[in-house]
């Protein structure tokens, strides 16, 4: 029995959203994305009148279910050792921000964040549009489009929480100049879509920064975070930081209380990230192939290969993929925005050794999915076979497939599971908030 996927409901009722918002860019006066605890930023139609007369664009946008590579559009010179494993690389560099106080404030030397920073100030770009803490309710995100130092300095520092910056690319298809983007590789993936319909948003997209991503953790997994940072009112949150301040930085909760503001609490990267938030993300990232922004001009990431030190003000990898990439990056370290010296390609795998190992057992999941009738993204000119025999032990080849059969009872990967949208109640204590009652999922419809 196939289970059908016609729209962008049905593609965040399958769990295949990646909540990048391009959908509702591409067709805002049918879509709107909206929070929901257990699944992120998700999709809905803004009425049953307008799912019925939605536009084929929001579906043509969707990096969830589709990811192509096309290898006409490599630039020549890309290292062909490196493609199969991590996508088309020119230049492997390792560097930080020059401004030694948006170096501190980023989560890993803020090499994106002095990009963006040249583009605004020295490239003519009109501004930069990426993710900002809500200042209504700061473990949220939502899209901004900056214009001056001073904002993006603010926004400086990872934010594990699910974000949607494409659902304001009409900001840049809108500018009278070129702007920079930066995203999750999923997100930037989603802008290369959405570019390939839109003549102006192409011709605005100057610069496009990933962020390399290990996946999205759910709301949920803040308000777990929260509870872990001792915060019990939500009323007086002023702000959550996920990590920068140094790397890799702390978690840190910001309260106002008693007239007065404190920190409630904090904790290490490892207790953080590795205890509590990479245990609840969304399904579509158990399934993505691409971690370290293949799609994008140029994709940032952590020097993992270096030990942690929390005296250590920060670096970042650095990966040239395309030559709009080489040009912006060359004019921003000759204009001194950027410090940086080249590396050996093999830095890439050193830091991010688990990443080969990931991509192959993408093969086993999509394998057991296809068994289980289950739905699941299509990928081409992105290898997984090779990499699930050569990178993986027989026993992580199993479990591949053997885990992923019994996550789709577990997760109910063959049934509907409805967008809830989500509303914090600052009136509601945390701990209800963070366990509400569990909902079940529903039948997909099927063909």
């Amino acid at each position: 029995m196939r289970l059908p996927i016609v729209d962008v409901q049905d593609v965040a009722e399958a769990q295949l959203c990646c909540g990048c918002g391009a959908c509702a860019y591409a067709d805002p006066e049918s879509v709107r994305m909206v929070d929901d605890l257990d699944q992120g930023r998700r999709p809905v139609f803004v009425s049953p009148e307008a799912r019925r007369r939605a536009s084929a664009d929001a579906m043509s946008v969707c990096p969830g279910i589709e990811l192509s590579h096309d290898e006409s559009d490599f630039a020549p010179g890309i290292l062909e050792d490196m493609r199969p494993g991590w996508g088309p690389i020119l230049e492997v560099w390792e560097g930080h921000a020059a401004d030694e106080e948006l170096r501190h404030a980023a989560s890993s030397g803020g090499a994106s964040s002095a990009l963006a920073l040249f583009g605004i100030e020295r490239a003519g770009m009109h501004g930069v549009l990426h993710i900002n803490a809500r200042q209504d309710v700061p473990f949220l995100n939502e899209t901004i489009l900056s214009q001056r130092r001073e904002q993006i300095l603010a926004a400086t520092g990872s934010r594990y929480a699910p974000a949607s910056p494409c659902d304001r690319l009409d900001l840049i298809e809108s500018a009278p100049a070129p702007c920079v983007f930066i995203g999750k590789p999923c997100d930037v993936a989603a802008a290369n879509k959405a570019r390939a319909l839109r003549p102006k948003l192409d011709a605005n997209l100057g610069l496009t920064v990933a962020i390399f991503c290990a996946g999205t953790p759910t709301t949920r997994a803040s308000l777990r975070l929260l509870e872990a940072l001792d915060v019990d009112d939500l009323d007086q949150l002023e702000g959550l930081r996920y990590r920068g301040l140094g790397w890799p930085g702390m978690a840190t909760a910001r309260v106002h209380q008693d007239g007065e503001p404190r920190v409630t609490g904090q904790l290490t990267y490892d207790e953080a990230w590795g205890d509590i938030l990479s245990k609840d993300r969304q399904w579509r990232c158990q399934l993505c192939i691409d971690h370290t922004g293949e799609f994008a001009d140029i994709a940032v990431g952590d020097p993992w290969y270096k030990p942690r030190d929390p005296q250590n003000p920060g670096s970042s990898l650095i990966l040239i993929r395309t030559e709009r990439g080489r040009r912006v990056f060359e004019a921003a370290v000759e204009a001194g925005y950027l410090s940086v010296k080249r590396v050996s390609p093999q830095t890439l795998p050193a830091s991010q050794m688990n990443l080969l190992r990931t991509r192959g057992g993408i093969w086993g999941r999509m394998l057991a999915l296809a068994l289980a009738r289950a739905p699941r993204p299509r990928y081409r000119g992105l290898p997984t076979w090779r990499f699930w025999w050569s990178a993986q032990t027989w026993r992580q080849r199993l479990q591949s497939v053997v885990g992923t059969l019994r996550r789709v009872g577990r997760r109910g990967l063959r049934r509907r599971r409805p967008v809830r949208p989500f509303q914090p109640d600052r009136e509601q204590s945390l701990a209800t908030q963070v366990e509400p009652p569990p909902q079940p999922p529903v039948a997909l419809r099927s063909a």
